[in-house]
């Protein structure tokens, strides 16, 4: 069975306002954490308004939901012991005028002094799966055969609809904002581990990018685990939704594993339809129409149909098609995250506030 673990990101926000607040340095150093979370499940991210979380290694999906409830519950109740709330959404819906600093770490330093404006404009929060693979070697062929997917993943995960105070008109706004950076959306596609470890080493010697963690492609071989790390989708309202993308890219690695070990011919899409699919995905969410691996646009429930077809004998064998199965009929049936924060902005400020804070504990 495929082993996976999640990260999260999540923001801090003042409860009245709205707004970020810096304050994840103390969150972080909670002595109420230290029973229940791990000093290594509890990371800073890059602004002082973010933390992040990860599970350990988990082999099942309840194994999964388990550590993201645990995790939510003891993060959020030490950031409401400081007066601010977690909030499991993609982007920031306000901002202060003045940045949120930047968190005290020499490499998140350094990056600001390379791009201020797009460290400034950085909260934004996404999840990662990470699934585990035999070797790099096999990691790679993984890599060459979702990147088809990953643009359904966006508009699946769609939950960053609101910057700066209004809709953006993008389902995932994230996405756009994560793309400026140098090296980052869809993976290309690689010959074999020696050209990906040769196109890796360019952009180092390069100095196009400074350390391999600024290899930002929506999926990529994990530099600390044996994993191919899925990154492409934004952080979720609901911690169930979580677990439905951990059993999806589970699902997808796994079946990449048993096609590249029949010799079937991986998928190919060329650099631009791939760039335009995940453009589409991240602009329209479910609401519209998607690219599929073989280049066709068809409707949003037509695509999602065709990844749950492509994927179901991984799930049936790994006991999770009754679960993501589930949580995938009701993603159609009400819709992203995206779509609930427009609904609830829709009815004002506070009801949104309320929908981002208080989901994010919920099960």
């Amino acid at each position: 069975m495929i082993t996976v673990g999640v990260e999260e990101e999540y923001l801090l926000l003042d409860p009245e306002t709205g707004m970020p607040v810096p304050l994840s340095e103390e969150v972080r150093g909670s002595s109420g954490l230290a029973p229940v979370v791990e000093h290594r499940e509890l990371q800073s991210e890059l602004l002082q308004a973010q933390v992040e979380v990860a599970t350990p290694v988990c082999k099942d999906l309840d194994e999964v939901g388990g550590h993201l409830l645990r995790l939510r519950h003891a993060v959020g109740a030490a950031a409401e012991e400081l007066g601010c709330r977690i909030a499991a959404c993609a982007t920031a819906p306000l901002r202060a005028a003045a940045p949120v600093p930047v968190s005290r770490n020499r490499r998140y330093l350094a990056m600001q002094s390379q791009a201020p404006q797009l460290v400034a404009e950085q909260l934004i929060n996404g999840m990662h799966v990470h699934a585990e693979v035999p070797d790099p070697h096999v990691g790679v062929a993984v890599l060459n055969r979702i990147r088809v997917w990953l643009p359904v993943l966006v508009a699946m995960s769609a939950n960053s609809p609101l910057w700066d105070g209004h809709d953006t008109g993008f389902a995932s706004w994230r996405t756009m904002i994560f793309g400026r950076w140098p090296v980052s959306g869809p993976p290309p596609y690689f010959v074999d581990l020696a050209d990906h470890e040769h196109r890796v080493q360019n952009l180092l010697s390069s100095g196009i990018i400074s350390d391999t963690g600024q290899i930002y492609w929506q999926a990529r071989l994990s530099g600390r685990y044996p994993t191919v790390e899925v990154r492409c989708m934004d952080v979720q309202l609901r911690a169930d939704d979580a677990v439905m993308f951990a059993g999806i890219v589970r699902a997808l690695v796994a079946t990449a594993i048993r096609d590249e070990k029949a010799g079937t011919p991986p998928p190919q899409c060329s650099p631009e339809l791939l760039q335009g699919a995940n453009w589409l995905a991240a602009r329209h969410g479910i609401g519209g129409s998607l690219v599929t691996p073989s280049g066709d646009r068809r409707s949003a429930g037509d695509v999602l149909h065709q990844l749950m077809e492509h994927i179901t004998p991984a799930l049936e064998e790994a006991g999770d098609i009754r679960e993501v199965g589930s949580l995938v009929h009701r993603l159609l049936r009400q819709g992203t995250p995206a779509d609930r924060q427009r609904r609830a902005l829709d009815q004002g400020l506070p009801a949104l506030i309320d929908l981002i804070t208080t989901q994010s504990t919920a099960p």
